[in-house]
């Protein structure tokens, strides 16, 4: 049983990872829907909501910082972005994070499908090319980048996930940065988001140390494989992907919420 269970969250950790870092999110979108049904899939462990959503948000800080670090010498980053949208995700993240053990697991689903739906709708509209202009010159809106990811901080915290998958389509299509900035740049912001994220769950005493460890694990090595594919693979595969993955996961978790 136990070997099971190390297996299966190593390798729960690994994918989730992997899709982190080659793709700017925090690896939820995929890692929650995992964590809730293939343990029981496979007869090693069952958690509930409030369990998944911390397992998932420890998992966020390892792997984005895993990310982060392997995109630390490229100019894809942009401080002022991730300084604009980091500090509002920190504290919405942390009222989240703390917040949901009042939640029921219920409600904690239904808000995790509703954030799926919305960043599915969100990445069917294009956004601009990969120029980089509009960063240079700072285009985009500072208000609603910092009011943005403060409300995405607050339902982030509350699911476990980092934010990244409705964050990307907001930086993408509201605010128009370029794609390779927006995965550089949210895996930045996502990690600052998922500390306090983790520390409301922390303080919650949700977080199961044992799994956490294994995923943690598994986290680091495919986050640094992932963020190496992500840098060379073209615009339009990592776009699609994304895409693919969020639809895939709204599905999912509506129909388990509707049946």
């Amino acid at each position: 049983m136990i070997s099971g269970l190390i297996l299966v969250m190593f390798l729960i950790g690994f994918l989730g990872s992997f899709l982190s870092g080659m793709l700017g999110i925090g690896g939820s979108i995929v890692k929650y829907p995992m964590l809730l049904y293939l343990p029981p899939l496979f007869g090693v462990a069952i958690y509930t909501a409030q369990e998944v959503s911390a397992l998932a948000m420890v998992q966020v800080f390892f792997a984005t910082l895993g990310g982060v670090w392997t995109y630390r010498k490229s100019n894809l980053i942009d401080k002022r972005l991730v300084l604009d949208m980091g500090i509002s995700i920190v504290i919405g993240s942390l009222i989240g994070g703390y917040g949901s053990k009042w939640i029921p697991g219920d409600t904690i689903h239904l808000i995790y499908g509703i954030m799926a739906v919305i960043a599915a709708v969100m990445m069917l509209k294009p956004g601009k090319k990969e120029s980089g202009k509009a960063m240079e010159a700072g285009n985009y809106h500072r208000g609603v980048a910092v009011s943005s990811s403060f409300i995405v901080g607050v339902l982030s915290g509350i699911v476990g996930a980092g934010g990244a998958f409705i964050l990307i389509p907001i930086m993408i299509s509201i605010l128009g940065v370029p794609l390779r900035v927006t995965i550089a740049s949210s895996l930045a912001i996502v990690l600052l988001s998922s500390i306090g994220g983790m520390a409301g769950k922390i303080i919650a005493g949700h977080v199961m140390w044992f799994e956490s460890a294994i995923l943690v694990v598994g986290s680091l090595i495919g986050a640094s494989f992932g963020a190496k594919v992500g840098q060379t693979a073209k615009r339009g595969f990592l776009q699609g992907t994304l895409a693919v993955l969020i639809l895939v996961t709204a599905v999912k978790v509506w129909y388990d919420i509707l049946f």
